[in-house]
């Protein structure tokens, strides 16, 4: 009997020890979700690549994992079977992320906890829904006053770029003020690529050793190279 226990307790060992590891973890609840599925994403290039997949079937709870190389954006797209489809962007790092969201508004109620990566890219956009408030207030008022035939309607160009120098400054200051996160360079090529390369170059000067040599301090650099060109 005790050699019995010595095996089963070699063998619950052995399988243990067998469990697959994960680089990434994501953890997630869609409340209202009865049947559908979802989908962790990357995109390559300009190809969206399908990491890890779960179909739903009553239980709204999933969880899904990939290997992970280092901090990147992922996509957590969800399919509900009824031609309608939602997605969240997120930033991922080794671990575990969790998102929480509903059936109804998917992309919008989408809570995410997870990397520190994605806080501070949370912190970005915060301010950049600001600046689509302030945009679509402008687009309002330009409508109401051509409504009315007024002059003032014609200062839409000159607000709207002022509007938009600011929110390329504020990236641009955004990105140079976090050097230690991948998330600076990753703003660069996505959200000013078409700024002054002098920006782009202080971006990049800006960033530590360690996030040069990432992914998206490698495409900042290759970016920069490219306009060089132009």
């Amino acid at each position: 009997m005790k050699h019995f226990f010595v095996v089963l307790i070699t063998i619950l060992f052995m399988s243990c020890g067998n469990e697959q590891q994960h680089d990434f973890t994501l953890k997630g609840h869609v409340k209202g979700l009865k049947k559908g599925s979802v989908y962790l994403q990357k995109q390559q290039d300009s190809i969206m690549i399908t990491l890890d997949s779960l179909e739903i079937n009553g239980d709204s709870n999933f969880e899904l994992h990939s290997e992970l190389a280092e901090p990147e954006i992922l996509f957590l797209k969800l399919n509900k079977n009824d031609n309608d489809e939602g997605t969240v962007v997120f930033f991922a790092d080794k671990g575990v992320t969790e998102i929480n969201s509903t059936l109804k508004n998917f992309n919008f109620d989408a809570k995410i906890k997870g990397s520190k990566q994605h806080d501070i890219l949370e912190e970005y956009l915060e301010v950049m829904s600001k600046f689509n408030d302030e945009n679509l207030e402008l687009i309002q008022s330009t409508l109401e006053a051509q409504k009315a035939n007024d002059t003032t309607a014609n200062s839409f160009d000159a607000e709207y770029n002022k509007l938009l120098k600011r929110k390329y400054l504020y990236t641009i200051n955004f990105a140079v003020n976090h050097p230690d996160s991948e998330v600076a360079p990753y703003l660069a090529i996505s959200e000013v690529p078409n700024t002054s390369i002098t920006f782009l170059q202080q971006i990049y000067d800006a960033l530590n050793s360690d996030i040069k040599s990432s992914k998206y301090g490698v495409k900042l650099s290759e970016l920069i190279e490219e306009r060089h060109q132009e």
